[in-house]
């Protein structure tokens, strides 16, 4: 199944003394806050990035977005287009070290350490010849 480059959906801002409340109507649970307009644009951008990667990776179902002349706001809100698109940032989060703790006997240590011995990089080769994957293995 091949990935959309680009999402488009509607945003909600609600501006109230404490600054501004993003929400998608659509998108349950995608919500953000700023503190000036600038902001809040950048900030609806990374929130609709991170929710709609989370819905693929989790392979839920994606519904197209509301026209925007469904949209009803209050005397207090904004419906603000955001567009992300989303290539660069799959590329960003597929490449993300996580951290793992692990355990080696003492001496196994030492000798590596003594030797110079990348444990990142030695795990990771271990790890893809374990696995039987070639290069990179990105996707």
């Amino acid at each position: 199944m091949s990935l959309p480059d680009y999402y488009r959906y509607i945003s909600i801002f609600a501006y109230y003394d404490g600054g501004i409340s993003i929400t998608f109507p659509d998108l349950p649970g995608c919500v953000s806050h700023a503190d000036t307009d600038d902001e809040a644009v950048k900030n609806a951008k990374e929130v609709l990035m991170l929710h709609m990667r989370g819905m693929e990776t989790d392979n839920d179902e994606i519904t197209a977005p509301s026209p925007l002349k469904s949209i009803k706001c209050k005397k207090n809100e904004m419906a603000v287009l955001i567009e992300v698109f989303m290539p660069p940032f799959r590329e960003k989060q597929n490449t993300k070290f996580i951290k793992k703790t692990l355990s080696v006997p003492y001496w196994l240590n030492a000798e590596a350490e003594n030797k110079g011995i990348n444990f990142s990089a030695t795990l990771q080769n271990a790890l893809k010849e374990q696995l039987n994957i070639q290069g990179d293995g990105k996707f």
